[in-house]
């Protein structure tokens, strides 16, 4: 049984490094098992499938942060009714930071896999989330709606899939663009810095007033 969990864990560690790296459609299985050191059947035996690999590889990550973005959300409101959308977007900077101490560089291989999947166009993933983390989408774009009442909700639609798409381009550059910043400006950011840097960008797009 160790030696069946061991294997699983070391398909999982391989596809994770390899998804983040080079995306999914570009990682077969067989770099994948040559990686883990394992055969091809023992991908089949525990996943089934590449599509559920990749799944597993997000879940482990979406059972940690979903119910912590979800409860940090909760307690914000509890303790102000009136929330910015700052202050919402704000409340998923610990559990992003949190992701560090399940996996090494968590939070930065995270957003990169959920990037590859928005910028792949993984469908099954996006049936996968909403299906699985359903209610903390909803609750998240529900206090989002609740702090921006003047925007309706077909605007508000866009105007979120925008914000993931900044998230998805900033995170996919940050290391350039910390490069960048610290040889042009002589400014030196981690990954929570850059997080904090566009969370103000995020929550003026989100709430600036629609045109007519």
């Amino acid at each position: 049984m160790a030696s069946r969990s061991d294997t699983k864990i070391r398909i999982l560690d391989a596809a994770e490094k390899l998804f983040a790296e080079r995306g999914f459609s570009e990682t077969s299985l067989r770099l994948i098992t040559s990686k883990a050191e394992v055969n091809l059947a023992s991908v089949n035996y525990h996943f089934g499938s590449k599509k559920e690999l990749i799944r597993a590889v997000l879940a482990r990550y979406l059972d940690v942060f979903m119910p912590a973005a979800s409860s940090e959300i909760v307690s914000l409101q509890a303790a102000d009714k009136n929330a910015s959308l700052n202050d919402i977007f704000s409340t998923l900077v610990k559990p992003l930071l949190d992701l560090n101490q399940l996996r090494s560089e968590g939070t930065r291989t995270f957003l990169q896999l959920l990037g590859r999947g928005y910028i792949e166009s993984q469908g099954h993933l996006r049936w996968f989330i909403t299906t699985h983390y359903g209610q903390h989408l909803t609750q998240f774009v529900k206090a989002v709606a609740d702090s921006a009442p003047h925007i309706p909700p077909a605007e508000m639609f866009w105007r979120l899939h925008f914000t993931l798409g900044t998230v998805v381009f900033t995170m996919a550059s940050a290391d350039a663009l910390t490069e960048i910043a610290a040889a042009d400006f002589d400014e030196h950011n981690d990954i929570e810095a850059v997080i904090r840097k566009v969370i103000p960008y995020l929550s003026a797009g989100v709430a600036v007033p629609v045109s007519t």
